[in-house]
């Protein structure tokens, strides 16, 4: 495709003009003169045929013109600067595209995720959190680590490990708990599987507490343990995401008995052909275990 003569003085104007409705505030950011910016922005509408902003006495208007023109040109920019920054010393940087259960990735990947930048540093990992509920194809994502059974229509799934679920509290509430029937006379904290406290109850054989049905409902296990750690009541979580909180006190676990609902996994679309990138964080991890 032949492309025509880009301006792209003019557009690098014309985007940071956009950013500040000020042509001032752009030469600024931009190292050259009110007037410059003001010529450059100029000649790229005459060019366009068309204005991009409307001049008022205090600062620019972007009319419906520019508002069309501004994501690409922000876009086009961004991507540049980026892919600039991956070849910089002439060494290509891939990308990885990471989505993660929240818990999963606070309470067990961020703590190692500098080891893996050690052994790996030309690789980038864009990582986003959700509450289990991902669509790899519409994120973009490379892979995404979900908790469950392993069983995801059109997806490969690695099992990484079991995250038993534990009864969790601060410490004034601990010394309340001397066996499993005391957790009646605490609101109890859990997920939205309404299984999981009657499942642990009957593990420690013991009667479930009468106010299950009364228990809060969270979508993450990171805000239950906030629930947790504010003295709210005793939330169900898996202790070795919240190691840190225990080792350091803040939280306690006060039975032993635990129960595992499914696994960690680290999945990816069936179409997504592993990049070399995928390969290495593959690896890396599983190896983690």
């Amino acid at each position: 495709m032949v492309r025509p003569f880009l301006p792209l003085n003019g557009l690098r104007a014309f985007e940071a003009s956009a950013r500040h409705l000020s042509f001032t505030r752009a030469a600024i950011e931009l190292c050259v003169t009110q007037a410059a910016v003001s010529q450059q922005v100029k000649s790229l509408e005459l060019r366009l045929g068309v204005p991009l902003f409307q001049r008022l006495p205090r600062g620019l208007k972007i009319t419906a013109e520019g508002e069309a023109l501004l994501p690409v040109v922000t876009g086009s920019f961004d991507h540049m600067a980026d892919t600039l920054e991956r070849i910089e010393g002439g060494h290509v940087r891939e990308l990885l595209f990471l989505g993660a259960v929240g818990t999963f990735a606070v309470g067990w990947l961020l703590p190692r995720l500098p080891d893996f930048q050690r052994q790996f540093p030309f690789i980038d990992i864009r990582l986003s959190t959700n509450n289990n509920r991902v669509d790899m194809a519409a994120e973009g994502l490379d892979f995404a680590i979900r908790f469950g059974s392993g069983a995801w229509h059109g997806t490969d799934a690695t099992r990484l490990f079991e995250a038993p679920l534990s009864p969790l509290c601060v410490p004034a509430l601990a010394q309340t708990l001397k066996e499993p029937a005391d957790l009646a006379n605490h609101t109890l904290l859990r997920s939205y599987r309404t299984d999981e406290w009657n499942t642990w109850f009957a593990a420690a054989d013991a009667p479930a507490a009468p106010q299950l049905n009364r228990a809060i409902v969270f979508d993450s296990s990171l805000a239950m343990m906030e629930a947790a750690l504010q003295g709210i009541g005793v939330a169900l979580a898996p202790p070795m995401m919240f190691s840190r909180l225990l080792t350091a006190g803040a939280i306690e676990q006060p039975f032993q008995t635990s129960i595992s609902l499914g696994s960690y996994w680290l999945t990816r679309l069936q179409s997504r052909q592993p990049t070399p990138a995928m390969l290495a964080f593959s690896e890396w991890i599983v190896s983690e275990q």
